[in-house]
Formats: structure tokens, C-alpha cells, sequence
């Protein structure tokens, strides 16, 4: 906060528990993460200048991992850790790690919820920009990407379908922050694997983006 910088942004937020990457995790789903956020952001503020923002993420089947430095390395938790359900677009686990409950309609309507009460709660405390996390294989990306949703409902299939969900959470977040707060997302323009998320997606999928309102994106 003292150094000068255009933004500083505190990246992949978990909007819920389930969310997180790991139980390490930064999360702004709870009351007490309100409160501790607003402690530090205060802080923060009373002594710099720069603006603060946020990156709202859920992991989706990425998530229920060991933390960076644990000694049984950086694979998925074991129940004994305190492994959780995970979930995602389908039921298919990234590398080897836990097994991901496919998202139902009440899955993606809870889902939706929980980006949205992270988002209110950021405005609360007075952050001054978010941007909703949908890359780096994590959920948002995982419905965006055909490696990882082979879904036969309205939110798989043809880019059109793959890009329903990400696209009304974003929608559903611009809707609830104030219009001239500013949001963007975090996007991959390739997932550099053979049958997976390609550039020319993405630029169909950051226009319309722009067309819900967004004010930046970061690829």
C-alpha cells in the first residue's frame, strides 16, 4: 500500500470454503472473513494510497489440495487432511486428484449465489475493484474448456454452451455492485494442450464479456 502502485489486487479469494485451493486459502465467504478483510484493508488504507482489489475464485476441481511447502508435497488433500468434495462442470478429476461432483442446476444456482455475496461483501468493506477468476484451470475455466466440460445440458457442448455459466456469473456480479465500481475477469488464451481452449475462444469469449459490462480484462 505504501509502495506506489497503480493496483494492488489480492489474487484467487475463495467464495466459499469448498472454493478454496487449499485450507490455507484466502476466502471472503463468512462473516469473520469479513471482518478480518476489513481489519487489514483499513490498515492498509490509513498508511497508502493505492487503490485495492480483489480476485473472486472457486477452484472447482482444483480445489481440496495441501498448501505450497507442506511435506506430502502439493497434491490433493487425503481425508485424513481434511479432504473435501470437490465439483466441477463434469466428473473428471485434473491429474489424479479427487473426483469432482458435475454441477446440477441447484449446484450452479449455489455456485452463482456465493460469487455474488463475495462481491457484496467486498463492497462493504470498501475494495475498490474485483475481478472474478476464470483461468488457470480453475472452475470458471473448466466450463469454458472442453477438456474439462463434456456436458450434454445448455452448459456444454459448442462454445456457445461452455460459456453460459461463466458468463451469468459475471452478469449476475455486475448486477450486484455498485456500475461504477470496476470489474473484470482473469482469462486463459489457451490451455496449450491439443482439444482444449483455444485463442480464437477467447476473444469471442472476452467480447462478450465486454458486452456484460466489464471494464478490463487480464489474460
Amino acid at each position: 500500500a505504501l509502495g506506489g502502485v497503480g493496483l494492488f489486487v489480492m489474487e484467487a479469494t475463495g467464495v466459499s470454503a469448498a472454493g478454496r485451493i487449499t485450507p490455507a486459502c484466502l476466502g471472503l465467504y463468512s462473516d469473520d472473513n469479513e471482518a478480518a478483510m476489513a481489519r487489514a484493508l483499513k490498515a492498509a488504507k490509513t498508511y497508502g494510497s493505492a487503490p485495492m482489489g480483489i480476485q473472486l475464485a472457486h477452484a472447482g476441481r482444483k480445489a481440496s489440495t495441501y498448501p505450497p511447502g507442506n511435506p506430502k508435497g502439493m497434491g490433493a488433500l487425503s481425508k485424513e487432511d481434511g479432504a473435501w468434495q470437490t465439483v466441477s462442470a463434469s466428473a473428471i478429476p485434473y491429474n489424479g486428484w479427487h473426483t469432482p461432483l458435475a454441477l446440477d442446476a441447484e449446484g450452479l444456482a449455489r455456485v452463482k449465489g456465493e460469487f455474488v455475496e463475495s462481491a457484496k461483501r467486498a463492497v462493504r468493506i470498501g475494495l475498490d475493484e474485483i475481478e472474478l477468476h476464470m483461468a488457470h484451470g480453475y472452475l470458471m475455466q473448466q466450463f469454458l474448456s472442453p477438456l474439462s466440460n463434456q456436458r450434454n445440458d445448455e452448459y456444454g457442448g459448442d462454445l456457445k454452451g461452455r460459456m453460459k455459466f461463466p458468463l451469468e456469473v459475471f452478469a449476475a456480479v455486475r448486477a450486484a455492485i455498485p456500475e461504477a465500481m470496476p470489474l473484470g475477469a482473469r482469462i486463459n488464451a489457451t490451455d496449450w494442450a491439443e482439444g482444449g481452449w483455444v485463442l480464437d475462444e477467447a476473444v469471442v469469449f472476452a467480447r462478450a464479456l465486454k458486452d456484460l459490462g466489464w471494464d478490463f480484462v487480464c489474460v
